[in-house]
C-alpha cells in the first residue's frame, strides 16, 4: 500500500491510497479522498478482505495512516503481519512504487480533475484497464484479473480435492 498525492482543478489537495497484490500484480483498489486517517485505511481493507480474504502480509512505508494504532491493532487482532520499509528507502516496496509512477503518468496527469466524483470514476476506468486489459510478462502473458481468478480456481479446486480425500477415508 502507498498513497499518491494530487489536486482537483480548484486547487484542493487529494489522495489516493493505492493498494495492489504483489502476487497477481492486480489493483485491489485505489481510494480518493480528501484526506484519509489509519481508520479509514482499515476500513478499505475489510473491504477488500470481503472478496480475497486477509493477506499474510502487507508492506507499506512509515506514514502516520500506516504506522498508527488504527492498522496496527487491525492487522494484529487479523493475524497480518505489517512491514513497515526504512524510512527513505522507497526500493523496499518497488512494486508500488513502479504502480504509483505508472498511475501518475497515465491517469493523475492525463486528466484535470473537477471534483472527487471525477476523480474517482477515472480511477476506476484506469483500473479496469490495468486489471483486465494489460498482460505482464511476470505472470506469463496474463492479465492480472485473469491470473488471480486462475489461482483462486485452482485453489479452490485443491481445498475440494482436499475435502474428498479427507471425507472418503
Amino acid at each position: 500500500m502507498d498513497f499518491v498525492s494530487d489536486a482537483l482543478a480548484n486547487g484542493r489537495r487529494i489522495k489516493v491510497l493505492t493498494i495492489v497484490d504483489d502476487f497477481s500484480k492486480e489493483c485491489i483498489a485505489l481510494v480518493a479522498d480528501y484526506g484519509i486517517s489509519g481508520h479509514y485505511v482499515v476500513r478499505m481493507l475489510e473491504q477488500a478482505a470481503r472478496f480475497r480474504g486477509y493477506p499474510a502480509a502487507i508492506r507499506t512505508d512509515q506514514g502516520p495512516e500506516f504506522t498508527g494504532n488504527a492498522l496496527d491493532q487491525w492487522a494484529s487482532r487479523k493475524g497480518i503481519q505489517l512491514k513497515l520499509t526504512q524510512p527513505g528507502k522507497p526500493t523496499q516496496n518497488a512494486y508500488i512504487e513502479s504502480f504509483n509512477g505508472r498511475l501518475r503518468d497515465e491517469c493523475l496527469n492525463e486528466h484535470w480533475f473537477m471534483s472527487l466524483s471525477h476523480v474517482r470514476a477515472e480511477l476506476a476506468v484506469w483500473r479496469k484497464d490495468y486489471n483486465e486489459a494489460r498482460p505482464h510478462s511476470s505472470l506469463a502473458y496474463q492479465t492480472p484479473a485473469a491470473f488471480a481468478a486462475g489461482f483462486r480456481m485452482r485453489e479452490q479446486a485443491e481445498q475440494e480435492q482436499k475435502f474428498l480425500t479427507d471425507f472418503t477415508k
